[in-house]
């Protein structure tokens, strides 16, 4: 018989456990705490938690980690690391250490199902969600790459849910590990400092609001009900005005309210009509514009980056009106690391389609069940 695998137990489930072994739920805690606090999956190592049931967690369960099946560095000093899950499916993140912070893009599921048009990953379709633990190893593994990169004393500071995956198609799972990265006695990082991106699941996005402290940010695109469907399925479902009335009820945690994602691509949502709809789709929140040049990709169907005087003047249209536009210049492009970019691909594919990468990765995933 298999062993479960460690990773995808979650908090409660670790409780049920220790309860089911005539132990304390606390314990489950005290698990948590040598998985992610102290980077440790040997159970023997467990020396706050009793001798019998240490023997019982090592023969009961699988305690391996994701395997780093590549690593791709970028000129800019950013890594894309791919990681080969317990099932031989494949998840990726990024991690772009800067001089005041250390930022870390991570998965939440393998593929998507959003299917949007501008991104790759939505291209190769869902395979599965990762589990709260395979979500926060991610922060684990990206914390000892940089201790072997001598990035010493330095550990990720802030978190974004912009990997693989709609997030908050993965929600319990996602909030699960949202809370232990705030959670002062574990991961500790700032409420400020983890983002939660969505491309607009409204049921969610209003329980989020409910459940866990983090900031949000929505992947918009474009302010027009009938281009935004256009782009992004979701819109079909749950309206530009139905997620109006959802943010402004929505309780911000930055300075800044809501980020609001805005890929920019040239002849396509960067006119000034665009930029107008959007400044009226914005009266009444706070908000910030964070204004994306398109990063290409095979597979993009012409798709390319607004060029600079156009997206300037977009800038300049909503900063006169007090919303703050910063340019986001993605940091990666030339591993395909970028927004929008990740497919789960090693260096050799980057040029792929992401849907043939999508039927390589599948035919692994096959091959392993077989062997």
């Amino acid at each position: 018989m298999n062993n479960k695998i460690a990773l995808l137990m979650s908090e409660k489930d670790w409780a049920e456990w220790f309860i089911s072994k005539g132990d304390k739920s606390f314990r489950a805690r005290q698990l948590i705490d040598w998985m992610f606090l102290r980077h440790c999956f040997s159970p023997q190592d467990f020396s706050n938690i009793p001798k019998l049931l240490r023997d019982l967690l090592a023969q009961e369960f699988d305690w391996s980690i994701p395997e780093i099946d590549t690593i791709l560095s970028s000129e800019d000093g950013s890594e894309k690391i791919l990681l080969k899950l317990f099932d031989g499916r494949f998840s990726e993140c990024v991690l772009m250490p800067s001089d005041n912070r250390v930022t870390l893009c991570i998965s939440s599921q393998v593929g998507c199902r959003m299917a949007c048009t501008f991104c790759q990953t939505g291209k190769m379709g869902l395979s599965r969600n990762l589990s709260m633990g395979e979500i926060l190893i991610q922060i684990v593994i990206a914390n000892k790459r940089l201790v072997e990169r001598n990035i010493l004393e330095r550990k990720v500071t802030n978190i974004v849910f912009m990997g693989m995956g709609e997030p908050l198609d993965n929600y319990d799972n996602v909030v699960a590990a949202c809370k232990l990265m705030v959670d002062p006695k574990i991961f500790g990082l700032s409420k400020h400092k983890v983002t939660v991106s969505t491309s607009g699941l409204l049921p969610e996005i209003t329980r989020l609001g409910q459940d866990v402290p983090v900031a949000l940010a929505i992947s918009l695109h474009s302010p027009d009900e009938e281009q935004r469907s256009s782009m992004m399925p979701v819109n079909k479902k749950y309206s530009l005005a139905e997620m109006k009335k959802v943010l402004l009820e929505y309780p911000v945690q930055t300075r800044h309210g809501i980020t609001f994602e805005y890929v920019m691509i040239q002849g396509v949502n960067d006119s000034m009509t665009h930029a107008k709809k959007l400044v009226k789709f914005l009266h009444g929140m706070k908000a910030k514009v964070n204004l994306i040049p398109m990063n290409p990709h095979p597979g993009a169907d012409n798709m390319v980056a607004t060029d600079f005087d156009r997206m300037r003047d977009f800038q300049k249209y909503l900063a006169d009106r007090s919303i703050p536009a910063p340019v986001r210049y993605s940091r990666g492009q030339d591993v395909s690391a970028a927004c929008g970019q990740l497919a789960s691909k090693r260096k050799e594919e980057l040029d792929l389609p992401p849907r043939t990468v999508a039927l390589a990765r599948r035919r692994e995933y096959l091959d392993s069940k077989q062997k």
